[in-house]
């Protein structure tokens, strides 16, 4: 069923990359409003259209602050959030529990479950004010669920993608 988000207002938070930006074609596609976020804009730029581009840090409350204040004054509301916006704490040390070091934990949370706290709260503060709902969609891994030691043994990131499945 094409045109199924004709008009609604979406926010795309991690929409620069990856899933997140092929998530935006689409939901242009549908006909969507639409609003992306990223940490860096590169890639965006094959977007163009009606869609309003933001660069910002969603572990930041100061940012998610200011990336919703953007939003909702260029879309007068907002009507569904789809965070796709996290990372992998590799990079920081995360691995094995015997091995993740406390930088990889904390980086690792901020960037997937923090983040994702962030903008859900900022999301149905919004709803509610506008007392019309909304939907949230929040990407997860089938790490929080299964685990993969052989493959992928990454505690921090296991942890925080199994925290964004309880919260939502």
């Amino acid at each position: 069923m094409p045109n199924r988000l004709h008009n609604k207002r979406c926010l795309i938070v991690g929409g620069t990359s990856g899933i997140g930006l092929a998530a935006a074609h689409r939901f242009q596609q549908e006909r969507a409003r639409l609003v992306v976020i990223g940490l860096e804009p590169p890639h965006v730029r094959a977007l163009g259209g009606d869609c309003l581009l933001l660069t910002g840090d969603a572990s930041s409350e100061q940012h998610v602050t200011e990336m919703f204040a953007d939003t909702i004054q260029y879309l007068g509301g907002l009507d569904v959030l789809y965070h796709v916006a996290g990372s992998s704490g590799r990079k920081h040390g995360d691995g094995p529990l015997h091995e993740c070091t406390d930088a990889a934990w904390q980086a690792t949370i901020d960037a997937n479950l923090k983040s994702a706290f962030l903008t859900n709260r900022a999301a149905v503060r919004q709803f509610l004010q506008q007392g019309s709902g909304g939907a949230i969609l929040n990407m997860a891994s089938m790490l929080a669920l299964s685990p993969s030691p052989h493959y992928f043994d990454t505690v921090a990131y296991a942890a925080s993608k199994g925290g964004v499945i309880a919260m939502s």
